[in-house]
């Protein structure tokens, strides 16, 4: 995508100079030049190109006239909240080559400039070691760092152990191709129908991958990173997250479809699962109680009263056999989290990068008594039960700190009719996090469309417990002069930067800008989607 930024105006953005010309900012502290004019975010090979313009609109920080009057005002309690960006998830090719780098060498320094801290880069598993097992390529994600480390900002890491629809980057072919002949390392529904973009928890520690479990897979991945960015973690490297489950999260993939507001279904009937289920009924003297999941659940768009299982009056989630398979579902899911975090403690502990795993934020249907949505993605959490206590307290057993999305999520931007609750749910994973002395870092939503709450995002990183706020993600829409003016002001808020007189709009000030033509623009969604 193309950034031109084409001006004859000057602006101040954190006590750093911009002179805008031709062009490209000039920071009086640093006496250098950005130049941004002409760059595109690209793919380098056969890959498509697109672009983006940062205008002198964009970039030159004017105030923003909006109905959020609260945005430049500071909480004391927002001290010490470090702000972070997300790169794009395809900044490194399927092929292993940079994408966007021009682009994003650009961007790094405005962000700098700006006053952020640093940026996230997703690292995938199917891109690193996609060919063999034990062959990692880490050429593109080593100039990424190098990038990183040259702008002077922050590199926080995020392994991807499951696959990305949007940009599509599947898992590594020599495990696809395992899958094909043992499609019982997938998620199961009770259809039959695989999930196939991660690995199932009831593998964690079965050698199915070539002789390896997938546990030790991992590790030796974690172990090769390690060695080869070991010249990054004094200065640079300062997170690592692992991935836990779909989208990176500690979840089952009980929604197949994106933006369903069904109830989701239960994902325990691949072979290991079954017979996982089946060992601990017989263990637990109630032999029936393994033959399956929940008969009468609804399935995946269903609504909680569709069938029986979740019906907040007699329903089957509070029988002695609704507790049980709750009980056993929830504490699987939070022993594959436990081994993955104990995992990437172990390895990295020597090191000065804090270990992260992320949560998701299952808010539909948080309203009724049986809360379903979150029952299915594998947490035991109900009107009469806290289901986050104990995801908590594995957080802190591990020393790890936990990823919180959807704080720019707000009540009133749902429909009533699904009885949702981001900001109770919020509030309630908050209080647990707090217990158990556990840290949390935020993140916006992940959808492209949603609306920027800067405001709600702002109240919910006051308090204590958040430490880090990841804004996602680097793209298309984030460079607009829709977007950026009020990011940059978000962050000048967060901050307590005052406003400086050249920040103010010029008048009779024209906006020029160039345009050079990329064919195949790159979808919004593609930059965007998590």
């Amino acid at each position: 995508m193309e950034v031109s930024v084409i001006g004859k105006c000057q602006a101040k953005i954190a006590g750093a100079d911009f002179v805008d010309r031709e062009v490209g900012f000039f920071n009086s502290k640093v006496d250098s030049k950005i130049l941004l004019s002409k760059i595109c975010f690209m793919r380098s090979s056969r890959c498509e190109r697109s672009r983006i313009r940062l205008s002198t609109k964009s970039v030159q920080m004017e105030p923003v006239q909006s109905q959020n009057v609260d945005v430049g005002r500071r909480s004391k309690s927002l001290e010490g909240v470090k702000l972070y960006v997300g790169l794009p998830l395809d900044a490194v090719s399927p092929c292993n080559a940079g994408n966007h780098s021009r682009a994003i060498a650009a961007g790094l320094k405005a962000l700098k400039l700006l006053g952020v801290e640093g940026v996230e880069l997703p690292v995938w598993w199917g891109i690193v070691e996609n060919e063999t097992m034990g062959k990692y390529e880490w050429s593109g994600y080593l100039a990424l760092a190098e990038m990183v480390r040259n702008a002077d900002l922050k590199l926080h890491v995020s392994f991807c152990f499951h696959a990305s629809k949007q940009p599509r980057i599947p898992l590594p072919e020599w495990v696809s191709k395992i899958g094909e002949s043992k499609p019982n390392v997938y998620f199961t529904d009770r259809c039959r129908q695989q999930y196939k973009d991660c690995l199932s928890l009831s593998v964690d520690d079965l050698p199915v991958l070539n002789g390896k479990t997938p546990i030790q897979v991992y590790r030796e991945f974690c172990e090769s990173f390690k060695s080869s960015f070991s010249k990054f973690f004094d200065c640079t490297i300062s997170g690592i997250s692992m991935s836990l489950g779909p989208d990176g999260e500690l979840r089952y993939p009980s929604q197949r479809q994106l933006e369903s507001h069904g109830v989701g279904e239960f994902q325990c009937y691949d072979e290991n699962m079954l017979s996982i289920l089946k060992q601990h009924a017989e263990a637990s003297r109630n032999p029936l109680y393994g033959l399956g999941g929940p008969h009468d659940a609804p399935s995946y768009n269903d609504t909680p009263n569709s069938n029986n299982f979740f019906k907040d009056l007699d329903g089957s989630w509070e029988s002695h056999y609704g507790d049980f398979f709750l009980s056993w579902y929830s504490a699987e899911l939070i022993g594959h989290g436990d081994r993955l975090l104990s995992l990437a403690s172990s390895v990295f502990r020597n090191t000065k990068a804090s270990i992260h795993g992320k949560v998701p934020l299952m808010h539909s249907w948080y309203k009724t008594r049986s809360h379903p949505s979150e029952l299915t993605a594998g947490y035991y959490n109900t009107s009469n039960r806290d289901g986050y206590e104990a995801v908590a307290e594995m957080f802190a057993r591990n020393s790890s700190k936990m990823i919180l999305p959807g704080m720019d999520l707000s009540d009133q931007l749902h429909p009533q009719e699904l009885l949702s609750s981001p900001e109770s749910l919020i509030a309630q994973i908050k209080s647990a996090s707090r217990k158990h002395g556990v840290i949390l870092s935020g993140q916006n939503s992940s959808n492209s469309e949603a609306p920027r709450n800067f405001d709600r995002i702002k109240k919910n990183l006051e308090g204590e417990s958040v430490e880090l706020f990841t804004y996602q993600r680097m793209g298309a829409y984030f460079f607009s002069p829709e977007h950026f003016p009020s990011f940059a002001e978000f962050v000048r808020s967060v901050h307590q930067l005052e406003l400086h007189s050249d920040d103010l709009p010029i008048d009779g000030e024209e906006e020029d800008t160039a345009e050079t033509p990329c064919a195949s623009p790159m979808s919004e969604a593609q930059m965007q989607a998590a």
